[in-house]
């Protein structure tokens, strides 16, 4: 996950490609933000349905004080449609393909093209009105392969709190690997209005609502990445979701069966922060400070259906969600009702 999290360095060709990082700033900040923005849409949303799934696993509640601590995991799939997308050369002059054509199916970061894709950036001088071209590889995916599934993971508590009413806490701590940070952390209350039924005795069914807000941040110091001159060189994520769910389950003593309808809403904001000395053309070169900001949007509708198995203490759940990002969910549940 942490490796998606960190797209926009690969956007900006790490290592091999830092002649082209270079040249990707010089094509102006329009164009930059207009393909940063449709090269990590795909991964935004990827990460989006993965942050919100495992909120629940019932939709009866805890009684006061009783919880539940878990260990959740799930796995999105992505469509062959969100390996790649359209990005047009640019409308106001001066990028293009190599090729002539106007636009092309490029690489997203969930994906890779064969043969490599070249755009050039015709520079004119000002004053004599001398032309330079510099010729653009369009970076590949995070992982130079068609990416299929997105894993993400979860530790989750939950517990009971008034008449019918369950507080729930997401948590992932903030990891430091190889300068590379990020971390989770969510909250939710879920409450059944099945409590307030007299029918609540009489048919072994509960029916619950959820709101769910969660919080993903990362950053990844790129000074030795890109090998651009420069200071205090980062990529920034912070993504932002709200969860709004309907739940409903059976109640009975051993196994159950669970499903909602959900929406899902919210933002995924990339920042690459720091100061950069790049080349502009006939020998010059210019100094840019916190270059690319891209805030791509997350919704879409969701369906989920799973079961429960409950044996004491111990309940292991597993459902399956239906959405734009399809993905399964397991999780290993430990608690007291």
């Amino acid at each position: 996950m942490k490796s998606i999290l960190l797209t926009l360095v690969t956007a900006f060709s790490i290592s091999s490609y830092a002649q082209d990082a270079s040249s990707i700033f010089t094509t102006g900040l329009e164009d930059s933000q207009r393909f940063a923005k449709g090269y990590l849409q795909p991964g935004s949303e990827a990460i989006g349905h993965a942050m919100n799934n495992g909120w629940f696993n019932s939709a009866e509640a805890k009684s006061f004080l009783a919880f539940e601590i878990s260990i959740i995991g799930n796995i999105v799939q992505v469509d062959e449609a969100d390996h790649t997308f359209n990005f047009e050369a640019s409308t106001t002059g001066g990028l293009s393909y190599a090729d002539g054509s106007s636009i092309k199916s490029v690489a997203s970061v969930l994906g890779t093209v064969d043969p490599d894709i070249v755009m050039e950036y015709t520079i004119t001088e000002p004053n004599t009105g001398m032309t330079e071209t510099i010729q653009i590889t369009l970076p590949e995916g995070i992982l130079d392969k068609n990416i299929n599934n997105v894993p993400a993971g979860y530790l989750q508590g939950s517990i009971g709190l008034l008449k019918g009413t369950e507080l729930k806490l997401r948590f992932l701590p903030k990891i430091d690997i190889n300068d590379r940070k990020f971390g989770v952390l969510g909250i939710g209350v879920q409450h059944e209005f099945t409590e307030w039924l007299p029918a609540d005795k009489l048919w072994p069914i509960a029916i619950s609502g959820l709101v769910a807000y969660t919080k993903l941040n990362a950053d990844y110091n790129v000074d030795d990445v890109l090998n651009l001159d420069g200071v205090n060189q980062y990529f920034q994520n912070d993504t932002q979701t709200w969860l709004f769910q309907s739940i409903f389950s059976t109640k009975l003593p051993v196994i159950n069966f669970y499903g909602g309808v959900g929406y899902m809403t919210g933002t995924s904001k990339s920042d690459l922060k720091g100061t950069y000395i790049v080349y502009e053309g006939f020998g010059t070169q210019a100094t840019v400070e916190d270059p690319i900001s891209v805030e791509n949007e997350i919704s879409g509708v969701r369906a989920t259906l799973g079961t429960k198995l409950k044996l004491g203490f111990f309940r292991l759940n597993a459902d399956y969600t239906f959405a734009e990002f399809n993905s399964a969910t397991i999780g290993l549940n430990f608690g007291f009702r």
